[in-house]
């Protein structure tokens, strides 16, 4: 009896086991882990579909059949003098005719820089006024080159521009910077910065414009 008596000569019975608790599975943290992947695969799949729209969007536009073509349609050229070796006086005006073919696709051209070179430098800079270009549309854009800029023209480049001044026909080189969105339908793309490239244009001081046809410009991006 001395065993099963405590304080005073009580006894209280066997001593009772702790309580043990038990985790149901998939709840608590194993939840947390599971939502967080969850949401992962989600982002990751609106990420992979928005990044195909816009390839797809951007195929439509500028595969071989529709490709949105842009040339030199006329040029006008009255001053292009190079004074003391260190000043280019020029005046010079393009029209760039710009086609989308697309029947579903719109542009919007939310930024149109020209800029005008001569044997690799930059002489003239012009920035055009923002538009948006509807489906299956020419927009033509004149562009106006006019001032005086600094130069260095050296050995082979300054030996080109005195047989140039002399037969009177220039090679100018015009290149556009833009900043585009397309739409079809209700969505937009995000922005694309490509570059249009009129390379070595041939131009005559004071003489007729030049032909649209020959004179291409190449789409880069």
């Amino acid at each position: 009896m001395a065993d099963k008596q405590g304080l005073n000569g009580a006894y209280y019975g066997p001593k009772i086991p702790p309580t043990q608790r038990y985790h149901r599975p998939g709840r608590g943290s194993d939840c947390g882990c599971c939502c967080l992947v969850t949401l992962l695969l989600k982002v990751i799949i609106t990420v992979l579909t928005l990044i195909g729209l816009f390839v797809l969007i951007v195929w439509l536009i500028f595969r071989p059949i529709n490709k949105v073509k842009f040339h030199v349609t006329d040029v006008a050229l009255t001053e292009f003098n190079y004074t003391n070796n260190t000043m280019l006086r020029y005046n010079l005006a393009f029209n760039v005719s710009i086609r989308n073919p697309n029947k579903k696709i719109g542009i919007y051209y939310n930024r149109v820089e020209a800029k005008a070179f001569y044997e690799g430098q930059r002489f003239g800079y012009s920035s055009l006024t923002p538009f948006y270009q509807g489906h299956k549309n020419t927009t033509v854009l004149n562009v106006v080159f006019t001032g005086t800029q600094p130069v260095t023209l050296q050995g082979e480049d300054l030996t080109q521009f005195n047989n140039e001044k002399a037969s009177g026909l220039y090679s100018i080189t015009l290149e556009l910077s833009l900043r585009v969105k397309f739409k079809l339908g209700k969505v937009k793309t995000a922005r694309f910065k490509p570059k249009v490239e009129c390379d070595d244009l041939k131009i005559r001081l004071n003489g007729p414009s030049v032909a649209g046809s020959s004179n291409k410009c190449e789409i880069k991006f």
